[in-house]
């Protein structure tokens, strides 16, 4: 079942953190480095990879002036999620590790670190997580002609990608392989819903910016929590 209170209250607390200026750095340097370089990636490639798309279009006479607009929207529909796995990476990988110390000596200072390699643990599967988002979305890009589709398709994709990633570097510090395992099959319910709201905030203007860390953040509240409970269930003192 699916505490849904549990659920918005990490996604509350973790909006309250952004409110520190330590922590808003660590926000929002990963997108604005992963801006910089696809942007950079971008101006190289964009028109002549635009020209061979228009150039590969079928023959149609209504192409002729829609052609030039496919091939753009194409384009961003490949570069979009390039920028976003890139900034989960940036920020799983550097950023989240000096917000999970943040976090985790104010709100849940007597939870023993019993991870091993959260470092490499974490490289790793962002690096799997983001090549199978990236492939997947990339494979499932015509789909999108299909009515509603582009309403749907990013919204489950980039929800996937969220949970995957962040319930595991949320956890990587803190929980043994079993603790994880658990607590990933008893609440995987709350992890969807998160991914879920939080890949939809990713549509609104300017709070999409920090939507990222504020995912990052929401799910070291709701891991840790749950990791709390779970050692508290196993005669763990923890006040």
């Amino acid at each position: 079942m699916v505490d849904f209170a549990r659920v918005f209250n990490a996604l509350g607390r973790a909006g309250k953190d952004l409110g520190r200026g330590d922590i808003l750095w660590q926000a929002t340097w990963p997108p604005l480095l992963a801006i910089t370089l696809w942007s950079g990636a971008a101006y190289w490639v964009w028109q002549p990879a635009s020209a061979w798309i228009v150039a590969s279009l079928p023959d149609w006479s209504w192409l002729d002036w829609l052609g030039g607009w496919l091939a753009h929207i194409a384009l961003f529909l490949v570069f979009a999620p390039m920028v976003y796995g890139t900034t989960l990476l940036l920020l799983a990988t550097f950023a989240l590790p000096r917000m999970m110390l943040i976090v985790a000596a104010r709100d849940y200072p007597q939870l023993s670190r019993q991870g091993s390699n959260p470092f490499w643990g974490s490289v790793w599967n962002t690096l799997v997580v983001g090549v199978v988002f990236v492939l997947g979305w990339i494979a499932t890009l015509p789909l999108l002609l299909i009515p509603g589709a582009l309403l749907v398709l990013p919204l489950l994709w980039t929800a996937w990608l969220n949970q995957r990633t962040f319930r595991f570097d949320a956890l990587a510090e803190h929980a043994g392989d079993d603790e994880r395992r658990r607590i990933v099959t008893r609440h995987v319910g709350e992890f969807r819903l998160t991914g879920l709201v939080t890949a939809a905030a990713l549509h609104v203007p300017l709070l999409n910016f920090i939507v990222p860390a504020w995912t990052a953040l929401a799910f070291v509240h709701l891991c840790l929590g749950r990791l709390a409970d779970l050692r508290r269930e196993e005669g763990v003192c923890i006040s």
